[in-house]
């Protein structure tokens, strides 16, 4: 077949990750990597030529070898409700089961909502409306973007602002990783690159980085890239949202500066004792 990058003969290589049989099986994901790890692997061993994320699941420190070659446009980062009857989060019931396996979510909707009952659901977007509607839980809170690659925005009940639930680092974009030393696929994926998308995810990558937060750490991140200035907010939580620390900043400079100067600014209040707890 021929690739909408160029050139006959591509082939799709499909590889199942750590990540993929744990999410399947209902198991927790303590690291992003999980979702990674084989593919790196088929990277560097020059079993496929490149490989696509999403990005809120790769680490925030790339691979050895390995770069980050292109960003295409990003979808919507927002988190949407999804609820039995067509409610919206402020018509739920007092005690209503939400299903979402982030902590993030989980302190972010305790934050707001602190009778709420917050299940664990995990499991593929298929798996899990089907557990709402066998009436495991009263509602699910997901990622638009993942429903809006399957097709599937009906499902939405109340798109949630960022002033309830900010999204996670990366949310809503793909990220495309090939060999650093493999010059012609690099320049072949540049066409894909988003330069708005990239500027946004890099600044919340570097936040992450600097935190030092793993994929269980309660950290929320939104950049916005809006006629040349980037601005980021920035959030981390206790796991029963009883407490939050919330940071934003702007720039026109480079945005790992911008996400370097956040995190060190919720650091100096005390963010790492908050990740700390997360990972006990």
């Amino acid at each position: 077949m021929r690739s909408a990058l160029g050139g006959d003969g591509v082939e799709v290589v499909y590889v199942q990750t750590t990540g993929d049989r744990r999410s399947a099986a209902g198991e927790a994901i303590s690291w992003k990597g999980d979702f990674t790890r084989e593919l790196d692997e088929a990277l560097r061993d020059g079993r496929i030529d490149l490989a696509v994320h999403s990005l809120k699941d790769v680490p925030a420190v790339a691979a050895d070898g390995l770069v980050l070659a292109a960003v295409p446009p990003r979808e919507d980062p927002s988190d949407v409700l999804v609820a039995n009857g067509g409610l919206r989060l402020e018509q739920l019931p007092a005690g209503a089961r939400i299903g979402t396996s982030s902590p993030r979510r989980r302190a972010q909707l305790l934050l707001v909502r602190g009778d709420l009952r917050i299940e664990e659901i995990r499991g593929n977007v298929d798996t899990r409306l089907r557990r709402l509607r066998e009436g495991r839980c009263d509602a699910l809170v997901l990622a638009r973007a993942g429903l809006a690659r399957l097709g599937r925005l009906e499902e939405i009940t109340e798109v949630l602002p960022e002033s309830i639930l900010l999204p996670a680092p990366g949310q809503g974009a793909l990220a495309i990783f090939a060999r650093a030393a493999d010059v012609r696929t690099r320049e072949t994926l540049a066409a894909l690159d988003d330069a708005a998308s990239r500027r946004e995810v890099t600044a919340e990558r570097r936040l992450l980085a600097v935190l030092e937060a793993g994929c269980r750490a309660p950290v929320a991140a939104r950049a916005r890239a809006e006629h040349g200035e980037l601005r980021l907010a920035a959030a981390v939580f206790s796991q029963d949202g009883s407490r939050s620390l919330a940071e934003s900043a702007s720039s026109r400079g480079e945005p790992e500066a911008l996400g370097e100067e956040v995190a060190r600014r919720l650091l100096a209040r005390g963010a790492a004792a908050l990740i700390g707890e997360s990972s006990r």
